[in-house]
């Protein structure tokens, strides 16, 4: 005679998680629902019915769970914050609550990676379907009307050379604010100029490590995070290519294709293997393998950033001591914080003199600060 092995019973423990999981695919459903009502947009208004329509099925496969533990299948309303998203969608326009709504998808897409019921059906991969989905809906602005507004999203997003001139500033701006007000605050206990010195350098080296460090890890965790996902999407192009095709059609549709232009371009997509992973990196992840970057090439960078700005402070202090060194490294810690002000006038668009003005007056402020908080412990312990 063989064993035959049988389901474990639910637990007490299992109950609730099978309701606490009903629970949010009720609200998943409605929701969807209240905006597919809301949505004038044909496209996505078909998009919302249909993730409506899976948040039925994953509600589904809950209550079929609680009949199986012999437990009772509650009644459950959609939750107050379901009812209110929906009367800001009616109200404001879906639009209005897409990047809530999309906050929400990525926060759910792994609620269920450690449940063993909903692996087995794939409900983690459909949330993270929905979140991604959601994602490009809120980008793009409650979908874009032509081919153009697809090319103005494109194009927003390959800002690379802006992106890294902004990453340069912040990296100057680092290590003179911070490196300004550790040689002032030092300095205002007037411990002597070698003790100034090796403190400014020290601060400039520890902060310089720390920033190429923290870029490192920040770089290279997105490397092969970006590289585990696309993993995910080879192996589902090759067993699901129906389903990758169905996911960018939506997405399309999202993005203001009508649904049979979608589809056609979806099509010709996946048809093609040695484009189309390229292209669902893009449009479900959001990026492209070249765009994760070089994890020592960032961190050499912020470690240059962050030294051009923090080296500043200290240069006097190579050459004199006391109130002369302390006068010139405000004088031009001041000049580069006016700077650094002005240059970031290519990103807000504000006025160079009242952009700099205003990072001269915040820089110099803190380092009064500091200056002042050192002269109170330099008379009050003798230094």
């Amino acid at each position: 005679m063989t064993d035959i092995e049988t389901p474990a019973r639910a637990t007490a423990d299992d109950i609730k998680r099978f309701e606490a999981n009903l629970q949010n695919e009720v609200d998943g459903g409605a929701l969807y629902r209240l905006l597919a009502d809301a949505e004038d947009n044909p496209n996505l208004k078909e998009i919302f019915h249909k993730i409506a329509a899976s948040e039925d099925r994953h509600r589904a496969l809950w209550e079929q769970k609680l009949r199986e533990a012999g437990a009772n299948i509650p009644n459950f309303s959609p939750t107050r914050r379901v009812r209110v998203l929906g009367w800001l969608a009616r109200r404001f326009g879906t639009g209005a609550i897409s990047p809530i709504v999309a906050r929400m998808e990525m926060d759910a897409t792994g609620m269920y990676d450690n449940q063993p019921e909903a692996v087995d059906a794939g409900l983690p991969a459909e949330e993270q379907s929905h979140a991604r989905l959601f994602r490009e809906i809120s980008r793009s602005g409650r979908g874009a009307a032509s081919a153009t507004n697809i090319a103005t999203i494109e194009g927003r997003h390959r800002g690379g050379t802006g992106n890294a001139l902004r990453a340069a500033v912040l990296g100057v701006n680092d290590g003179l604010v911070s490196n300004l007000s550790l040689v002032l605050g030092v300095a205002g206990a007037s411990p002597g100029r070698d003790f100034v010195l090796l403190a400014g350098i020290a601060s400039w080296l520890a902060g310089a490590f720390s920033m190429a460090m923290g870029e490192w890890i920040s770089v290279q965790s997105s490397r092969e995070s970006f590289a585990r996902q696309i993993a995910v999407e080879r192996e589902e192009l090759e067993l699901m290519p129906e389903e990758e095709e169905a996911e960018l059609t939506l997405i399309y549709q999202a993005k203001g294709f009508s649904r049979d232009e979608a589809k056609t371009l979806a099509a010709r997509i996946v048809s093609n293997k040695d484009t189309a992973l390229d292209t669902l990196a893009r449009e479900e992840l959001g990026m492209s393998p070249d765009e994760a970057g070089d994890p020592y090439i960032a961190a050499a960078t912020s470690f240059g950033s962050f030294t051009v700005g923090a080296i500043i402070p200290v240069l006097p202090w190579l050459f004199a001591g006391g109130f002369p060194a302390i006068a010139l490294s405000a004088v031009l810690a001041g000049l580069a914080l006016f700077a650094v002000g002005a240059i970031t006038t290519l990103f807000t668009g504000i006025g160079v003199f009242f952009s700099g003005a205003r990072q001269l007056v915040v820089g110099l402020g803190l380092a009064a600060i500091t200056f002042g908080t050192g002269k109170v412990i330099g008379a009050t312990t003798g230094l």
